[in-house]
């Protein structure tokens, strides 16, 4: 079981994230969290999915558009540093991603698809891990992080945005 990861392993910023999560069984966690969230998801039109609670906001699709790129990047990060990679990398600007990804014209059926197979490969990525490889760490944007820090980051950041998603676009 991969537990949660101490707050020393990750930067003040990345504790908003996964304090959020609830349970210590990250391969439990990764699953229920995508199930929430597809089941919130399921039922709307692509017109619905198009719906943004504010001027200036991102529409539904664009988040989970986001969701995507982010659990992409963080994973990113999981592999380079549990392969002893000592390259600092560097962050990333999430409104240049979406401004420029398109998701609007993407079928939401595809970007929940999309979500849950990115998920997946993550999950069986995250597997292949041992203890050692997930107390690794490496450096993005002047944070050192774990690996299991980043995994925890990615459960807590889904739980984020969908409680925006069910608080500020489907109330």
């Amino acid at each position: 079981m991969v537990t949660v990861p101490d707050a020393s392993e990750y930067a003040v910023y990345f504790g908003r994230y996964i304090s959020q999560v609830e349970g210590n069984d990250l391969f439990r966690v990764l699953d229920a969290e995508m199930a929430k969230t597809q089941s919130l998801l399921a039922g709307l039109s692509d017109s619905q999915a198009l719906h943004r609670y504010a001027d200036g906001k991102w529409s539904i699709k664009e988040v989970i558009g986001h969701l995507i790129d982010a659990e992409r990047i963080f994973a990113y990060r999981a592999l380079r540093y549990a392969r002893l990679d000592k390259t600092e990398l560097h962050s990333f600007e999430e409104n240049d991603f979406v401004a420029n990804a398109r998701f609007d014209s993407v079928p939401l059926a595809d970007l929940l698809r999309e979500f849950a197979l990115v998920r997946q490969a993550n999950i069986l990525f995250f597997r292949q891990l041992n203890d050692e490889e997930w107390s690794r760490t490496g450096v993005a944007n002047g944070n050192r992080m774990s690996v299991r820090a980043l995994a925890w980051t990615i459960a807590g950041h889904e739980v984020h945005h969908r409680r925006i998603l069910s608080e500020r676009y489907l109330r």
